[in-house]
């Protein structure tokens, strides 16, 4: 019973029937003590999740693996790391799940140099914690570092699977590296690798990423099944590079398949909407995501929309726009709203307008881009004095600007840039070849 309400789904159930268990008399084995841990890590029960590791020592089960890798991920789902690196130090014996739940746990706080260690650590390496490593730094957006630990895992007689191909597939994408991308296409014919949905989807992503948009198409109109995934990656695939009215077409295609879009495609079509200037299109898109399909629309939507709203000069309807997001809101999605308006004003020259969304933001937070938009319009209207002006209060205020930062692939290499670092073993060539063109272009 308590195996079915998780698998159901039915979290809070499944501790209600354990607590009903203890009450009675009966006591839990190393089976039982697993299933409820788990319930508690999804629910995020610290609190009870501790109490039951009590449960766990009084029952002598703290010996058994199975068991105290559930207390591990009970702790990491739930945050508490220091409590699982405890744990993880005084498990008698460690598997390979002890070792990925710990990678796994550290990369989900977003701190990818201790997941690092512990993969280091680990004393034996399989499929599982090597793809374990590998996904963590591309999902912390370490995608060049994600490509150079699969090198690594090269060097070894492990075959990558579906997982670690997804991974490196979204690094490339995400890196616009597609003589790699090709690469790990290729290698997956070679080894007749079964191209799934998740894989199908994850090469269409890349490619459309990598401005390749016909083979993305050609992928995409070949699957013989898809999901909502799929259609959404192909719209979006459309949308960025520059084909908005296919995007459009292509998402009411997927409505007469018989494909329910979710927010993430509306994301997609309002961006489309954005690109192409239908402003009024966008805000029917809009509408309709309550009305039609009962989708509450998020930070990013309304983002969305005030870039749309902006883009065609309507910053009336930009600012309600703003002002109709619900007070549930998080003060980081309100300041979202208001910079995408500040841009908008900012690039149509509205000041008065930018100024009242500047005010606004620092309100919200400390951010350089605040000041840097109104310095830069002030500065481009002419108006230096107040141009120097923000520039003054940003640096009496501490606020240091963020360098900007790229990155290329040549010959099958990542190279990164960070504006004004010097640290590139070619800066010098590099510099000179800048300089010839600049003498070029005048």
């Amino acid at each position: 019973m308590l195996k079915a309400f998780l698998l159901k789904g039915e979290l809070n159930k499944t501790l209600e029937l354990y607590s009903h268990i203890m009450q009675i008399g009966l006591y839990p084995d190393n089976y039982t003590l697993p299933y409820v841990l788990k319930a508690c890590a999804h629910l995020q029960k610290f609190q009870v999740g501790e109490h039951i590791h009590g449960a766990v020592f009084k029952l002598g089960f703290d010996g058994d693996a199975f068991v105290g890798n559930t207390l591990l991920l009970m702790y990491s789902s739930c945050a508490r790391m220091v409590e699982a690196r405890r744990l993880f130090e005084e498990i008698p014996e460690r598997t390979a799940v002890s070792w990925t739940v710990m990678i796994s746990g550290y990369s989900k706080r977003g701190d990818v140099d201790s997941a690092r260690l512990i993969f280091d650590e680990a004393p034996f390496k399989d499929r599982g914690i090597w793809g374990c490593m590998i996904s963590s730094y591309v999902q912390n957006n370490c995608f060049k570092e994600g490509l150079e630990m699969f090198r690594l895992m090269q060097l070894t007689d492990i075959d990558p699977d579906e997982g670690i191909f997804v991974s490196l597939l979204s690094a490339c994408a995400h890196l616009g590296s597609v003589d790699i991308g090709i690469w790990i296409h290729k290698q997956l014919k070679r080894m007749q690798f079964p191209i799934t949905v998740q894989l199908n989807t994850a090469l269409i992503d890349m490619y459309a990423k990598c401005g390749n948009l016909g083979l993305a198409k050609n992928l995409f109109h070949g699957m013989q099944e898809r999901d909502v995934i799929c259609w959404n990656v192909m719209i979006s695939g459309l949308t960025m590079n520059g084909d908005a009215e296919n995007a459009l077409a292509l998402f009411e295609q997927m409505e007469k398949n018989g494909f329910r879009p979710n927010d993430i495609t509306f994301i997609a079509v309002l961006t489309a909407c954005s690109y192409s200037g239908m402003a009024y299109k966008g805000l029917q898109l809009f509408n309709s995501m309550k009305l039609v399909y009962g989708i509450e629309p998020k930070s990013e939507h309304y983002g969305c929309m005030i870039n749309l709203l902006g883009r065609a000069g309507l910053f009336d309807e930009a600012k309600e726009i703003i002002l109709r997001m619900p007070t549930s809101c998080s003060p980081s999605d309100e300041a979202m709203a208001w910079r995408a308006l500040l841009s908008s004003c900012c690039s149509h020259g509205e000041t008065s307008l930018a100024e009242v969304a500047a005010e606004r933001l620092l309100h919200l937070e400390r951010h350089c881009g605040v000041y840097v938009l109104l310095s830069n319009m002030y500065a481009s209207s002419g108006k230096y004095d107040d141009a120097r002006r923000i520039r003054k209060d940003m640096k009496e205020r501490g606020v240091e600007k963020t360098p900007g930062c790229s990155s290329i692939e040549v010959n099958g290499f990542i190279h990164e840039f960070v504006a004004g670092e010097k640290s590139h073993p070619q800066m010098e060539e590099i510099h000179k070849v800048l300089e010839k063109m600049t003498v070029q272009l005048e």
